[in-house]
């Protein structure tokens, strides 16, 4: 039986079903930048955006850690690898049923038309 359940790769996708949540590990994509530089895009408020770390964080997509007084933000790439293998697998599993698919409607079409 094939199992379904992978609660790492339901968080980031939870994670990752927000714009802003998105926006955020976009830019943590170029790399390590504080809580501020991380808000200054952004027309919500310090605690929407601590709300919004915090989520992503729960997730495996961003690892916070204070330097003096100073927040910095950094990502988590491993659980992006996940998601993406996850992707990367149900996209294979798509192509090849819709290559099979192609092939046996050619194959009727030309039985149909001798």
């Amino acid at each position: 039986m094939v199992n379904y359940e992978h609660p790492g790769l339901d968080q980031a996708f939870l994670a990752l079903s927000d714009p802003t949540r998105r926006a955020i590990v976009a830019r943590l994509a170029r790399g390590e930048c504080t809580v501020g530089e991380l808000s200054t895009p952004f027309p919500i408020s310090a605690p929407a955006i601590s709300k919004h770390l915090r989520l992503l964080e729960r997730a495996g997509l961003i690892e916070r850690r204070r330097v003096g007084r100073t927040l910095r933000c950094r990502l988590n790439p491993t659980t992006l690898d996940t998601a993406l293998d996850w992707i990367t697998t149900q996209r294979r599993f798509w192509n090849d049923s819709f290559d099979r698919l192609a092939d046996l409607l050619a194959e009727a079409k030309k039985s149909e038309n001798p």
